[in-house]
């Protein structure tokens, strides 16, 4: 089978950047360029960076370009999580910038993600997380939904920027978490947020929806969590129980 137009460009990409032709850091030609280049439409040349983009060889930034992504980096946007504690890793690495606080009274398919009924009332908190040295690329957009009972947390969240929510409800109110269930999806970047990612609609991104729970197994915070696709990795490892061979 003859080998796509896109895959032989992404190709050759690759092993530019393995050689050293576009070393870390720098920009790979623009997209008109590779068209004149390979004598291809813009559509191929998108689906040849897309392919990179997802192998994590290229972080695409709007009104920037393709920018070769170097192995520190990569470490950097993979985050291993088994635990509580590699969340609580994750914030204190990626500085939270809020954007909105206000009070949303749930639809029929915001109670379906928090949990709740419709008609109730929660707080709302729409922010970034963000590493401090590299500002132009926000790892996420997230909106936390909590009890208007934490009010605390209107303050809270911005006077300890690293912490997560979950983790000031904890400490102000007496709280203890116990486990958190998330959910992970693909989905396009909406447009309402794109913009503030750095991303076009619909960049592909990882959804991740996590319900954090008390000791009686209680939902006291639901998070909706948007990554562009290039800028975080979830890793988890699954271990075998002992005994459950079969």
């Amino acid at each position: 089978m003859k080998e796509p137009l896109y895959k032989r460009i992404a190709r050759e990409l690759s092993q530019n950047i393995t050689l050293g032709k576009y070393p870390a850091g720098s920009l790979i030609p623009s997209e008109l360029e590779l068209c004149e280049q390979y004598q291809v439409s813009r559509h191929t040349v998108r689906e040849a960076l897309r392919d990179l983009t997802e192998a994590g060889l290229l972080s695409r930034r709007k009104g920037v370009g393709s920018v070769v992504v170097d192995n520190d980096e990569k470490r950097e946007r993979n985050h291993p999580l088994a635990s509580l504690e590699d969340l609580f890793v994750l914030a204190k690495t990626n500085l939270r910038v809020v954007k909105k606080i206000d009070e949303v009274v749930a639809d029929v398919e915001l109670a379906q993600i928090i949990g709740g009924k419709p008609g109730d009332r929660w707080l709302h908190i729409s922010s970034i997380r963000e590493d401090s040295q590299k500002k132009d690329s926000p790892i996420c957009w997230t909106d936390s939904y909590v009890s208007p009972d934490y009010a605390k947390v209107k303050s809270l969240v911005r006077s300890d920027p690293f912490a997560l929510i979950s983790d000031l409800i904890e400490k102000h109110y007496g709280v203890q978490g116990e486990e958190v269930r998330q959910t992970i999806s693909a989905v396009g970047v909406p447009a309402k947020i794109a913009k503030t990612l750095g991303v076009d609609v619909g960049y592909p991104a990882l959804k991740i929806v996590r319900h954090y729970l008390d000791r009686s197994g209680n939902v006291f915070e639901t998070t909706v969590s948007i990554h562009p696709a290039d800028r975080y990795t979830c890793s988890i490892t699954l271990k075998r129980q002992t005994g459950n061979r079969t």
